[in-house]
């Protein structure tokens, strides 16, 4: 109920605004812009054409720009940022988290962005540097930097005059981390030990160990699935020596949850998920005139079956009628099994332990409505053309692919998986052409046969 109201909410401020912009009233919506969250205002800009998200970008206070472009998708904030001078993008993204400006950073041309970093102070430039040095999809790419270190001899009456005299900690902060002089993580002290513990308490003897370090190379995805089975709401990260270089907090790992959502969902279709729904017509066309294409050869592949056995279609027009039964059937079946793999490739539940136990279920369940459905499917056909060996023949045909339909859907994404190919976006079109050919094959080929 809540989401509903707060979807109500922003299409109404969406409606608003449009109709504020078209009527000239620029000054009603600075207004409207200044009572916003940077979130909203990100959400505005990216439900807004391309025209309108221009003169809002102006309208809204500069001083909101950085966080509003870290909650921009990548070819919103591109469109923007490629027109701002870089010393105004330097002011905009001052003061931001270090991981939230690597992300804006990592998107801009090479000579844009080291003209960003020249405008930073050293410290800054160097914090934001260390983050950079690590690729975008692992845990130094998400990791902020901005973490607060003590020593395991110091008693907890020390702690607190340090936290005191500091004044203000870093968002999200659950834990301090323990090093020692090399900087190596040895654990870590909960605020909650921090305010219940007795002053004079040395901070060894009531620190927890360090068990919950994540290495710098670990992938994101495998963060965020730490995340989510252990409950974390920050966790430290370490280099190959366990020195502490940063830490990753939970709304890091909600954005990695969210964008490979978004991912699998879009590349199911070939897209890109970070594709601007307002994007130049020209563009989107070409994106997506590259699936197209792929998918075009998959078709001509299931059509050139169909070439070779058509003699056999001029005879029997029932066959035409009944062809792409078959087919459809196998690609939906083995589409089912396709994104319950890629499910649990993506949750870590497949490994080489158990991918043989898997592909055993699914060609059973494949067998088991590749039965059921034969024997309806074909029980219709016979009642519907009176010819017992068409009905046979389509059965025949049923089984097979439903039962091919489950084994390649545990094999495709897998194999996929294997040759660094994204199950999500090339498993459904190649499991779909696997089907297609397979199906056509089996039913056209035993109708030549027998009839």
């Amino acid at each position: 109920m809540a989401e509903q109201l707060e979807f109500d909410q922003a299409h109404q401020t969406l409606q608003e605004v449009s109709e504020a912009l078209e009527n000239g009233r620029f000054v009603h919506v600075r207004r409207q812009l200044q009572d916003m969250e940077p979130e909203d205002i990100a959400h505005l800009l990216e439900a807004s054409p391309r025209k309108s998200r221009d003169v809002l970008w102006q309208l809204t206070d500069p001083e909101d720009y950085g966080d509003i472009l870290d909650e921009l998708n990548e070819d919103v904030k591109d469109s923007l940022v490629s027109k701002m001078a870089p010393e105004k993008l330097a002011e905009a993204t001052e003061g931001m988290d270090t991981d939230d400006l690597a992300y804006v950073l990592r998107s801009l041309p090479d000579d844009l962005s080291r003209e960003v970093l020249s405008q930073m102070d050293s410290d800054e430039r160097h914090r934001v540097e260390t983050a950079l040095s690590y690729p975008e999809d692992t845990a130094g790419g998400l990791m902020n930097t901005d973490v607060i270190t003590i020593r395991s001899d110091v008693e907890i009456e020390v702690v607190l005059r340090y936290l005191r005299m500091k004044g203000e900690l870093p968002e999200a902060t659950d834990a301090l981390y323990v090093v020692d002089e090399d900087g190596e993580l040895t654990g870590h002290l909960s605020l909650m030990t921090i305010l219940t513990t007795q002053p004079d308490v040395k901070v060894s003897e009531v620190m927890d160990d360090a068990d919950e370090a994540i290495s710098v190379d670990t992938s994101a995805t495998d963060v965020a699935s730490l995340f989510e089975r252990r409950d974390w709401v920050s966790a430290p990260i370490v280099d190959d020596k366990h020195h502490l270089v940063g830490r990753i907090t939970i709304d890091d790992v909600v954005d990695v949850i969210r964008e490979d959502a978004e991912h699998s969902m879009m590349s199911m279709a070939g897209m890109d998920d970070e594709e601007d729904t307002f994007a130049p017509v020209v563009k989107s066309a070409r994106k997506r005139s590259v699936w197209l294409g792929a998918n075009v050869l998959a078709a001509l592949a299931a059509a050139s079956v169909s070439n070779m056995f058509e003699a056999t279609l001029d005879q029997m027009a029932a066959i035409a009628v009944l062809m792409t039964i078959v087919p459809s059937m196998g690609g939906v079946a083995g589409n089912q099994t396709v994104a319950l793999v890629i499910r649990g490739l993506a949750l870590g539940h497949i490994g080489d332990s158990n991918k043989r136990e898997l592909l055993l279920k699914e060609a059973a369940i494949g067998f088991l409505n590749g039965l059921l459905w034969a024997l309806i499917i074909g029980g219709i056909v016979v009642v519907w053309k009176g010819n017992w060996m068409l009905g046979g023949i389509i059965s025949a045909a049923m089984m097979t692919n439903l039962l091919v339909a489950g084994i390649a859907g545990v094999t495709i994404p897998i194999m996929l998986k294997k040759m660094n190919i994204d199950p999500a976006l090339a498993g459904g079109m190649a499991l779909t052409t696997v089907t297609d050919v397979i199906g056509l094959s089996v039913f056209l080929g035993l109708a030549t046969i027998l009839i």
